[in-house]
């Protein structure tokens, strides 16, 4: 008797290809069950963090009306829900423009251009929970950094500004 019939058949009872899979598939469900991953939540604390985002030509009539330090808003990282946050500081910067000068050099002055006058620049302070892992912030119980894209969600306004700094207590 052969080990391997004509049918690919091992000793003539069990066949090579079914053989294989199902040994992927015990394979497959013992990494699931088997394999410990990650577990628990990235993090969690009661700790206040600071994250401050730029929001550059954000077209609106009244920008002061529109956020204002001490609402709430709904924060989101990377699309995914991250909690509220408090709108700790608004800071409206100037709009400005290049202006040649008769001597060559280059003069920031305010914007003369009437279609920029409901254009707005912005830095907004955002107040929430977070700490300092070992992979970097975690805010609102995701993982945020420079750069990261994030939206501001509020009452009246949602937007998508960005992350220019974080500020995390020392824990």
């Amino acid at each position: 008797m052969a080990i391997l019939d004509s049918k690919g058949r091992l000793f003539g009872k069990v066949n090579l290809l079914d053989a294989g899979a199902i040994l992927i598939v015990l394979f497959v469900l013992a990494g699931i069950f088997l394999v410990p991953g990650p577990s628990g939540t990235l993090a969690s604390s009661d700790a206040n963090a600071e994250v401050d985002v730029l929001v550059l030509g954000l077209k609106t009539r009244n920008p002061q009306a529109l956020i204002k330090p001490g609402e709430n808003a709904n924060f989101l990282i990377r699309n995914q829900p991250a909690g509220k946050v408090k709108i700790k500081n608004v800071e409206f910067l100037p709009r400005t423009t290049t202006a040649p000068q008769p001597d060559g050099s280059v003069k920031a002055v305010a914007d003369p251009r009437e279609e920029e006058k409901f254009s707005v620049n912005m830095i907004v302070t955002l107040e929430g929970k977070g700490q300092m892992t070992a992979n970097g912030p975690v805010f609102g119980g995701t993982q945020i950094k420079v750069g990261t894209p994030v939206e501001l969600d509020g009452e009246l306004y949602n937007f998508k500004p960005s992350v220019i700094d974080i500020r995390v207590p020392d824990q």
